[in-house]
């Protein structure tokens, strides 16, 4: 418990500061936490399958080349440029050609390691576009983050009988996800309300922030199952007591992703 509290103060030490900075080195934390991710998804499938060195490095230097090309990008509509998608297929997929003979790496990595950067790049990318746009939203998307997950735990905890999904998440029960998906709404919708837009539609933000939260909980599951899959219990040690940092922003990466699909409601 000591090594938890103590990671979670050190968390918060760096990145709230950063947060409120903003600008480049807001985005090499973005980066920092992008690499990361990469090499949590990649070290799970290496449980498996072991991938060639060259691919992997070639992995965290498209992670690295990808925010760099948007580091500064305020644009409230997250784009990626076509050139850069065939650039990243073309450099997972030729190398088959080289490998196959000893089938050390085949369609099935490449098409793997493809999907993983491509997911890794939108979510953490995204993050940064919407802290150079405003702070006051990702504050809004971390806070119905950040307390739907709490109150899940807590209202679990003490009042939860009835799990959600027992196969992928047996600890996560149903009371504690409406719990957490109530308070998350009601913290979140009180400070866009009120720090962001006292205008707006009061009925229209409370369905569009509970809809983020309830994804914000399904993500959380999307995880666990893909744990379940390589039968890990966390992605990585890279956070000594709370697991690796796709454990930590598992919801706030699919709240991120919701949020703009209905940024335009808000």
């Amino acid at each position: 418990m000591k090594k938890r509290v103590l990671s979670a103060i050190i968390m918060i030490l760096i990145f709230v500061p950063l947060l409120f900075i903003g600008g480049i080195p807001f985005a090499i934390l973005m980066t920092i936490l992008s690499l990361g991710a990469m090499y949590e998804l990649i070290t799970i499938r290496e449980k498996k399958k072991h991938f060639p060195t060259l691919i992997k490095i070639a992995s965290f230097l498209l992670i690295i080349f990808s925010s760099v090309l948007i580091y500064n990008q305020n644009i409230f509509s997250y784009t990626m440029s076509y050139q850069l998608i065939s650039f990243i297929v073309l450099i997972y997929l030729l190398p088959i050609l080289l490998k196959n003979k000893n089938m050390d790496y085949d369609i099935n990595d490449a098409l793997y390691l493809v999907g993983s950067l491509l997911f890794i790049n939108i979510a953490f990318n995204l993050i940064l576009v919407v802290r150079n746009y405003s702070l006051n939203y990702l504050i809004y998307l971390l806070l119905i983050t950040v307390i739907t997950d709490t109150f899940a735990l807590i209202t679990g905890m003490y009042i939860g009988k009835n799990k959600l999904a027992p196969t992928i998440s047996p600890h996560k029960t149903i009371e504690g996800f409406i719990g957490g998906v109530l308070m998350g709404t009601f913290v979140a919708t009180t400070f866009y309300y009120t720090v962001i837009d006292p205008g707006i539609s009061l009925a229209i933000l409370i369905l569009t922030t509970l809809f983020l939260a309830v994804v914000g909980q399904l993500g959380d599951l999307v995880f666990s199952s893909i744990k379940r899959t390589f039968n890990v219990k966390d992605f990585s040690n890279l956070i000594p007591g709370h697991g690796g940092i796709l454990d930590r922003l598992d919801s706030l990466i699919f709240v991120i992703l919701a949020f703009i699909l209905v940024m335009g409601l808000i």
